[in-house]
Protein backbone atom coordinates (compact mmCIF):
# COMPACT_ATOMS: atom_id res chain seq x y z
CA UNK A 1 0.00 0.00 0.00
CA UNK A 2 2.57 2.48 0.94
CA UNK A 3 4.22 1.74 -2.65
CA UNK A 4 1.00 2.66 -4.18
CA UNK A 5 0.65 5.58 -2.26
CA UNK A 6 3.78 6.68 -3.34
CA UNK A 7 2.58 6.98 -6.62
CA UNK A 8 -1.15 7.87 -6.10
CA UNK A 9 -0.36 10.63 -3.80
CA UNK A 10 1.50 12.76 -5.94
CA UNK A 11 -0.65 12.98 -8.74
CA UNK A 12 -3.58 13.68 -6.63
CA UNK A 13 -1.56 16.71 -4.79
CA UNK A 14 -0.84 18.13 -8.37
CA UNK A 15 -4.76 18.03 -8.60
CA UNK A 16 -4.99 19.84 -5.26
CA UNK A 17 -2.12 22.20 -6.01
CA UNK A 18 -3.72 23.63 -9.25
CA UNK A 19 -7.64 23.78 -7.54
CA UNK A 20 -5.55 26.03 -4.63
CA UNK A 21 -3.48 28.31 -6.96
CA UNK A 22 -6.91 29.11 -9.01
CA UNK A 23 -8.96 29.28 -5.39
CA UNK A 24 -6.17 31.89 -3.87
CA UNK A 25 -5.60 34.04 -7.21
CA UNK A 26 -1.73 32.55 -7.65
CA UNK A 27 -3.38 31.15 -10.62
CA UNK A 28 -5.69 34.19 -12.25
CA UNK A 29 -8.59 32.71 -13.73
CA UNK A 30 -7.79 34.54 -16.95
CA UNK A 31 -4.85 31.96 -17.20
CA UNK A 32 -6.39 28.86 -16.58
CA UNK A 33 -7.88 28.35 -20.38
CA UNK A 34 -4.29 29.33 -21.77
CA UNK A 35 -2.65 26.55 -19.46
CA UNK A 36 -5.36 24.06 -20.42
CA UNK A 37 -4.53 25.00 -23.79
CA UNK A 38 -0.67 24.45 -23.99
CA UNK A 39 -1.61 20.41 -22.29
CA UNK A 40 -4.37 19.98 -25.22
CA UNK A 41 -2.45 21.31 -28.19
CA UNK A 42 1.32 20.83 -27.24
CA UNK A 43 2.26 18.77 -23.99
CA UNK A 44 -0.45 15.93 -24.03
CA UNK A 45 0.27 15.37 -27.95
CA UNK A 46 4.07 15.05 -27.60
CA UNK A 47 3.13 12.44 -24.93
CA UNK A 48 0.83 10.25 -26.74
CA UNK A 49 2.94 11.05 -29.91
CA UNK A 50 5.84 8.78 -28.35
CA UNK A 51 3.76 6.22 -26.22
CA UNK A 52 2.55 5.63 -30.01
CA UNK A 53 5.80 5.43 -31.83
CA UNK A 54 6.85 2.97 -29.13
CA UNK A 55 3.39 1.17 -28.94
CA UNK A 56 2.31 -1.77 -31.43
CA UNK A 57 -0.37 -0.69 -33.18
CA UNK A 58 -2.73 -3.65 -32.26
CA UNK A 59 -2.09 -2.57 -28.90
CA UNK A 60 -3.48 1.27 -29.74
CA UNK A 61 -6.62 -0.47 -31.42
CA UNK A 62 -7.10 -3.86 -29.34
CA UNK A 63 -10.63 -5.28 -30.88
CA UNK A 64 -10.98 -6.85 -27.59
CA UNK A 65 -10.10 -3.93 -25.04
CA UNK A 66 -12.18 -1.70 -27.02
CA UNK A 67 -15.46 -4.31 -27.13
CA UNK A 68 -15.39 -4.63 -23.70
CA UNK A 69 -15.09 -0.75 -22.93
CA UNK A 70 -17.55 0.43 -25.25
CA UNK A 71 -20.00 -2.44 -24.30
CA UNK A 72 -19.52 -1.23 -20.63
CA UNK A 73 -19.97 2.19 -21.78
CA UNK A 74 -23.27 1.48 -22.89
CA UNK A 75 -24.35 -0.34 -19.75
CA UNK A 76 -23.11 2.87 -17.66
CA UNK A 77 -24.58 5.23 -19.86
CA UNK A 78 -28.27 3.41 -19.99
CA UNK A 79 -28.10 2.65 -16.32
CA UNK A 80 -27.32 5.98 -14.93
CA UNK A 81 -29.75 7.00 -17.13
CA UNK A 82 -31.84 4.84 -15.65
CA UNK A 83 -31.79 5.52 -12.20
CA UNK A 84 -31.63 9.49 -12.67
CA UNK A 85 -34.27 9.98 -15.21
CA UNK A 86 -37.55 11.26 -13.37
CA UNK A 87 -39.69 14.83 -12.98
CA UNK A 88 -37.02 16.41 -11.29
CA UNK A 89 -33.85 15.62 -14.02
CA UNK A 90 -34.56 16.13 -17.99
CA UNK A 91 -33.18 13.81 -20.56
CA UNK A 92 -31.01 16.21 -21.69
CA UNK A 93 -29.06 16.55 -17.96
CA UNK A 94 -29.64 12.73 -16.90
CA UNK A 95 -27.47 12.37 -20.71
CA UNK A 96 -24.83 14.39 -19.04
CA UNK A 97 -24.95 12.48 -15.99
CA UNK A 98 -24.15 9.15 -18.03
CA UNK A 99 -21.31 10.81 -19.70
CA UNK A 100 -19.89 11.57 -16.61
CA UNK A 101 -19.96 8.49 -15.11
CA UNK A 102 -19.22 6.60 -17.92
CA UNK A 103 -16.07 9.16 -18.59
CA UNK A 104 -12.97 8.57 -16.89
CA UNK A 105 -10.28 11.02 -16.78
CA UNK A 106 -7.70 8.95 -19.20
CA UNK A 107 -6.09 11.61 -21.03
CA UNK A 108 -5.23 14.04 -18.62
CA UNK A 109 -4.75 12.18 -15.56
CA UNK A 110 -5.10 8.10 -16.82
CA UNK A 111 -2.04 7.72 -19.21
CA UNK A 112 0.50 8.96 -16.99
CA UNK A 113 -1.12 7.98 -13.51
CA UNK A 114 -0.95 4.37 -15.06
CA UNK A 115 2.08 3.92 -17.31
CA UNK A 116 3.68 5.51 -13.24
CA UNK A 117 2.06 2.63 -11.81
CA UNK A 118 2.60 -0.32 -14.46
CA UNK A 119 4.63 0.51 -16.91
CA UNK A 120 4.50 1.42 -20.19
CA UNK A 121 2.66 -1.93 -21.15
CA UNK A 122 0.21 0.11 -19.66
CA UNK A 123 -0.28 2.78 -22.18
CA UNK A 124 -2.03 1.09 -25.04
CA UNK A 125 -5.10 0.06 -23.15
CA UNK A 126 -5.52 3.03 -21.76
CA UNK A 127 -5.06 5.02 -25.07
CA UNK A 128 -7.95 2.31 -26.88
CA UNK A 129 -9.91 3.97 -24.02
CA UNK A 130 -9.27 7.52 -24.91
CA UNK A 131 -10.01 6.78 -28.51
CA UNK A 132 -13.87 5.04 -27.66
CA UNK A 133 -14.70 7.39 -24.91
CA UNK A 134 -13.92 10.36 -27.55
CA UNK A 135 -15.63 8.97 -30.36
CA UNK A 136 -18.09 6.90 -29.21
CA UNK A 137 -19.24 7.47 -25.80
CA UNK A 138 -19.46 11.19 -25.79
CA UNK A 139 -21.36 11.03 -29.38
CA UNK A 140 -23.95 8.87 -28.32
CA UNK A 141 -24.86 11.31 -24.93
CA UNK A 142 -24.72 13.92 -27.14
CA UNK A 143 -27.17 12.51 -29.65
CA UNK A 144 -29.34 11.21 -26.45
CA UNK A 145 -28.91 14.72 -24.76
CA UNK A 146 -30.65 16.04 -27.98
CA UNK A 147 -32.96 13.57 -28.46
CA UNK A 148 -36.09 16.01 -27.07
CA UNK A 149 -34.12 18.88 -28.60
CA UNK A 150 -36.65 21.59 -30.03
CA UNK A 151 -34.21 24.08 -31.71
CA UNK A 152 -33.49 21.73 -34.99
CA UNK A 153 -30.36 20.10 -33.52
CA UNK A 154 -31.79 16.40 -32.83
CA UNK A 155 -29.63 13.51 -32.03
CA UNK A 156 -28.52 12.73 -35.37
CA UNK A 157 -27.10 16.17 -35.94
CA UNK A 158 -25.87 16.47 -32.21
CA UNK A 159 -23.87 12.72 -32.75
CA UNK A 160 -22.05 14.34 -36.18
CA UNK A 161 -21.29 17.38 -34.47
CA UNK A 162 -19.54 15.34 -31.14
CA UNK A 163 -17.67 13.05 -34.09
CA UNK A 164 -16.61 16.04 -35.64
CA UNK A 165 -15.40 17.42 -32.63
CA UNK A 166 -13.51 14.40 -31.65
CA UNK A 167 -12.10 14.39 -34.79
CA UNK A 168 -10.77 17.76 -34.40
CA UNK A 169 -8.96 17.12 -31.24
CA UNK A 170 -5.33 16.83 -31.27
CA UNK A 171 -5.26 13.33 -29.36
CA UNK A 172 -6.34 10.86 -31.61
CA UNK A 173 -4.26 12.82 -34.61
CA UNK A 174 -1.15 12.57 -32.33
CA UNK A 175 -1.59 8.94 -31.37
CA UNK A 176 -1.59 8.23 -34.59
CA UNK A 177 0.72 9.89 -36.28
CA UNK A 178 3.18 7.90 -33.41
CA UNK A 179 1.80 5.29 -34.68
CA UNK A 180 2.53 5.71 -38.55
CA UNK A 181 6.41 7.15 -37.41
CA UNK A 182 6.82 3.35 -35.19
CA UNK A 183 5.67 1.68 -38.46
CA UNK A 184 7.66 3.12 -40.53
CA UNK A 185 10.86 3.20 -38.24
CA UNK A 186 11.58 7.03 -38.81
CA UNK A 187 13.80 8.76 -35.95
CA UNK A 188 13.39 11.91 -35.19
CA UNK A 189 16.09 14.65 -35.44
CA UNK A 190 17.85 15.24 -32.52
CA UNK A 191 16.33 18.90 -31.28
CA UNK A 192 12.57 17.87 -32.41
CA UNK A 193 13.21 14.94 -30.65
CA UNK A 194 14.34 16.87 -27.77
CA UNK A 195 11.92 19.39 -28.17
CA UNK A 196 9.19 16.68 -28.22
CA UNK A 197 10.68 14.90 -24.92
CA UNK A 198 10.81 18.25 -23.01
CA UNK A 199 7.06 18.93 -24.04
CA UNK A 200 5.88 15.22 -23.12
CA UNK A 201 7.46 15.42 -20.13
CA UNK A 202 5.96 18.33 -18.95
CA UNK A 203 2.53 16.93 -19.86
CA UNK A 204 2.11 14.71 -16.60
CA UNK A 205 2.42 17.83 -13.99
CA UNK A 206 0.88 20.32 -16.11
CA UNK A 207 -2.24 18.48 -16.59
CA UNK A 208 -2.68 17.25 -12.97
CA UNK A 209 -2.55 20.86 -12.01
CA UNK A 210 -4.64 21.95 -14.62
CA UNK A 211 -7.29 19.51 -13.81
CA UNK A 212 -7.64 21.37 -10.38
CA UNK A 213 -7.83 25.30 -11.66
CA UNK A 214 -10.17 23.66 -14.55
CA UNK A 215 -12.26 22.19 -10.74
CA UNK A 216 -12.13 25.27 -9.41
CA UNK A 217 -12.85 27.42 -12.03
CA UNK A 218 -16.13 25.31 -13.05
CA UNK A 219 -17.18 25.22 -9.11
CA UNK A 220 -16.99 29.24 -9.67
CA UNK A 221 -18.95 29.22 -12.63
CA UNK A 222 -21.78 26.48 -13.02
CA UNK A 223 -24.80 27.64 -14.59
CA UNK A 224 -28.16 25.14 -13.15
CA UNK A 225 -31.31 25.33 -15.94
CA UNK A 226 -32.36 28.41 -16.58
CA UNK A 227 -35.23 29.83 -14.19
CA UNK A 228 -38.40 32.54 -14.58
CA UNK A 229 -36.79 35.47 -13.65
CA UNK A 230 -38.90 36.77 -11.29
CA UNK A 231 -37.78 33.16 -9.43
CA UNK A 232 -34.08 33.78 -9.79
CA UNK A 233 -34.63 37.30 -8.18
CA UNK A 234 -36.18 36.06 -5.09
CA UNK A 235 -33.51 33.06 -4.60
CA UNK A 236 -31.00 36.01 -5.30
CA UNK A 237 -32.94 38.22 -2.95
CA UNK A 238 -33.54 35.86 -0.27
CA UNK A 239 -29.42 34.56 -0.73
CA UNK A 240 -28.99 38.57 -0.07
CA UNK A 241 -30.89 38.88 3.13
CA UNK A 242 -29.57 35.50 4.67
CA UNK A 243 -26.40 37.38 4.85
CA UNK A 244 -27.48 40.21 5.78
CA UNK A 245 -29.48 38.29 8.95
CA UNK A 246 -26.86 36.36 9.87
CA UNK A 247 -29.29 33.31 8.92
CA UNK A 248 -29.32 30.64 7.01
CA UNK A 249 -28.72 30.78 3.15
CA UNK A 250 -31.22 27.87 2.46
CA UNK A 251 -35.10 29.06 2.60
CA UNK A 252 -38.29 28.16 1.45
CA UNK A 253 -38.97 28.97 -1.92
CA UNK A 254 -42.97 29.86 -2.72
CA UNK A 255 -44.36 30.99 -6.29
CA UNK A 256 -42.81 33.87 -6.90
CA UNK A 257 -44.86 34.65 -9.98
CA UNK A 258 -46.29 37.84 -8.12
CA UNK A 259 -43.10 39.66 -7.71
CA UNK A 260 -42.68 43.16 -10.26
CA UNK A 261 -40.10 42.30 -12.97
CA UNK A 262 -36.81 43.82 -12.29
CA UNK A 263 -34.37 45.49 -15.12
CA UNK A 264 -32.18 43.68 -16.25
CA UNK A 265 -29.14 45.38 -15.02
CA UNK A 266 -30.96 44.69 -11.33
CA UNK A 267 -31.41 41.22 -11.80
CA UNK A 268 -27.55 40.64 -13.32
CA UNK A 269 -26.10 42.22 -10.21
CA UNK A 270 -28.20 39.68 -8.08
CA UNK A 271 -27.70 36.88 -9.66
CA UNK A 272 -23.58 37.15 -10.16
CA UNK A 273 -23.54 36.04 -6.43
CA UNK A 274 -25.74 33.21 -6.40
CA UNK A 275 -22.84 30.58 -8.06
CA UNK A 276 -20.39 31.59 -5.50
CA UNK A 277 -22.33 31.44 -2.41
CA UNK A 278 -24.18 27.75 -3.24
CA UNK A 279 -27.65 27.23 -2.31
CA UNK A 280 -27.47 24.22 -0.11
CA UNK A 281 -27.89 21.75 -3.42
CA UNK A 282 -28.23 18.20 -1.69
CA UNK A 283 -25.66 15.53 -2.49
CA UNK A 284 -28.37 13.27 -3.39
CA UNK A 285 -28.20 14.95 -6.85
CA UNK A 286 -24.86 14.32 -7.66
CA UNK A 287 -22.96 11.91 -5.30
CA UNK A 288 -25.37 8.87 -6.07
CA UNK A 289 -23.83 9.31 -10.25
CA UNK A 290 -19.85 9.70 -8.47
CA UNK A 291 -20.44 6.75 -6.86
CA UNK A 292 -21.65 4.72 -10.08
CA UNK A 293 -18.24 6.65 -11.63
CA UNK A 294 -15.80 4.94 -9.08
CA UNK A 295 -17.27 1.62 -8.08
CA UNK A 296 -20.04 0.47 -10.41
CA UNK A 297 -17.85 1.24 -14.12
CA UNK A 298 -14.78 -0.53 -12.39
CA UNK A 299 -16.67 -3.49 -11.46
CA UNK A 300 -18.89 -3.66 -14.64
CA UNK A 301 -15.94 -3.51 -16.66
CA UNK A 302 -13.96 -6.28 -14.32
CA UNK A 303 -17.15 -8.37 -15.14
CA UNK A 304 -17.75 -8.21 -18.49
CA UNK A 305 -14.14 -8.55 -18.99
CA UNK A 306 -13.65 -11.78 -17.01
CA UNK A 307 -16.92 -13.22 -19.06
CA UNK A 308 -14.96 -12.23 -22.24
CA UNK A 309 -12.11 -14.37 -21.26
CA UNK A 310 -13.81 -17.26 -20.00
CA UNK A 311 -15.84 -17.37 -23.78
CA UNK A 312 -12.06 -17.09 -25.36
CA UNK A 313 -11.47 -13.23 -25.92
CA UNK A 314 -7.30 -12.46 -26.26
CA UNK A 315 -7.89 -10.10 -23.36
CA UNK A 316 -4.54 -11.16 -21.18
CA UNK A 317 -4.87 -10.20 -16.89
CA UNK A 318 -2.58 -7.50 -17.32
CA UNK A 319 -4.98 -5.98 -20.00
CA UNK A 320 -8.17 -6.39 -17.63
CA UNK A 321 -6.65 -5.21 -14.87
CA UNK A 322 -5.33 -2.14 -16.37
CA UNK A 323 -9.22 -0.94 -18.25
CA UNK A 324 -10.46 -1.70 -14.29
CA UNK A 325 -8.13 0.54 -12.74
CA UNK A 326 -8.62 3.07 -16.15
CA UNK A 327 -12.19 2.97 -15.40
CA UNK A 328 -12.06 3.58 -11.48
CA UNK A 329 -10.53 6.79 -12.16
CA UNK A 330 -12.50 10.40 -11.38
CA UNK A 331 -14.91 11.71 -14.42
CA UNK A 332 -13.14 13.69 -17.44
CA UNK A 333 -13.22 17.59 -16.28
CA UNK A 334 -13.86 18.63 -19.39
CA UNK A 335 -17.49 17.16 -19.48
CA UNK A 336 -18.49 20.25 -17.48
CA UNK A 337 -17.39 22.43 -20.49
CA UNK A 338 -19.45 20.19 -22.97
CA UNK A 339 -22.95 20.60 -20.70
CA UNK A 340 -22.12 24.12 -20.47
CA UNK A 341 -22.21 24.62 -24.22
CA UNK A 342 -25.18 22.30 -24.92
CA UNK A 343 -27.53 24.40 -22.24
CA UNK A 344 -27.10 21.34 -19.32
CA UNK A 345 -26.85 22.04 -15.80
CA UNK A 346 -23.18 22.46 -15.24
CA UNK A 347 -22.90 23.09 -12.25
CA UNK A 348 -24.65 19.73 -11.19
CA UNK A 349 -21.87 17.91 -13.52
CA UNK A 350 -18.59 20.22 -11.95
CA UNK A 351 -20.25 18.83 -8.38
CA UNK A 352 -20.21 14.85 -9.80
CA UNK A 353 -16.00 15.58 -11.21
CA UNK A 354 -15.32 17.42 -7.71
CA UNK A 355 -16.67 14.60 -5.67
CA UNK A 356 -15.08 12.26 -8.07
CA UNK A 357 -12.02 13.64 -8.19
CA UNK A 358 -11.82 14.11 -4.13
CA UNK A 359 -13.00 10.39 -3.71
CA UNK A 360 -10.97 8.48 -6.03
CA UNK A 361 -7.75 9.39 -4.16
CA UNK A 362 -8.77 7.15 -1.68
CA UNK A 363 -11.03 4.08 -4.09
CA UNK A 364 -8.38 4.09 -6.80
CA UNK A 365 -5.58 3.55 -4.47
CA UNK A 366 -7.55 0.30 -2.67
CA UNK A 367 -8.35 -1.13 -6.10
CA UNK A 368 -4.50 -0.67 -7.03
CA UNK A 369 -3.73 -2.49 -3.76
CA UNK A 370 -6.64 -4.87 -4.10
CA UNK A 371 -4.54 -5.94 -7.38
CA UNK A 372 -1.48 -5.98 -5.89
CA UNK A 373 -0.34 -3.83 -7.94
CA UNK A 374 3.79 -3.17 -7.45
CA UNK A 375 4.77 0.22 -8.78
CA UNK A 376 7.24 0.15 -12.29
CA UNK A 377 10.22 0.55 -11.49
Amino acid sequence: MQAILSVTLPFFALVLAGWLAAHRRILPEAAIPGLNAFVLFFALPCMLFRFGMTTPVFELLNPAVLAVYVLTAAVIVFFTIAMTLGPGLSLKNAAFGALVAAFPNTGFMGVPLLVALLGPAAAGPVICMVLADMIVTSSACLAIAQARDTTGQGPRAAALAAAKGAFSNPLPWSIALGALVGIAGVSLPGPVNTVVKMLADAASPVALFTIGAVLWRAGEHTRAVPLKASSLEAQATLVLRSEDSQAPSVWPLGDAGGMAPTSPGRLDALTRSLPRRGLGVPMSTYMPVALIKLLLHPLVVLLLGACARSLGAPLSSFQLMVLTLAAALPSASNVSLLAERYGADNGRVARIILASTLLAFGSFTLLAWAFGVRPHG
